[in-house]
């Protein structure tokens, strides 16, 4: 008898517990959207997930500077993108091929307002 009702208490006692924890849950969410918190996270999570490298990340993963010629710095891509090649560092070669490809538009932006 008395195991019965032990058992019975404990049944009880995690239902209520289940039942407050889904409830403060359910707060927590409403809140959060209440004050801006969600939609914040939200755009700071598509920001980091869709980072551009910036002109000066890019000179600096190349290591070139901003008067280095076109021609070096395609040198310079080349050289490191072998070098990451051979060793097998995918991410160091992602990286320097997306710098490579900041700095060909921005090369690409400088010839057009020049010869225009």
């Amino acid at each position: 008898m008395a195991a019965k009702i032990l058992a019975n208490l404990i049944v009880m006692g995690s239902g209520i517990l289940i039942r407050s924890f889904a409830q403060a849950y359910r707060q927590a969410l409403a809140n959060a959207s209440k004050s801006g918190v969600a939609q914040e996270t939200l755009q700071n999570a598509v920001r980091k997930g869709s980072k551009v490298m910036t002109e000066q990340e890019a000179r600096q993963v190349l290591g070139v500077t901003e008067q280095s010629t076109w021609e070096e710095i395609l040198q310079k891509y080349d050289n490191l993108f072998e070098r990451n090649a051979k060793n097998g560092s995918f991410y160091l070669q992602s990286k320097v091929h997306n710098a490579k490809e900041c700095l060909e538009e921005v090369h690409r932006v400088k010839d057009q307002s020049s010869a225009g």
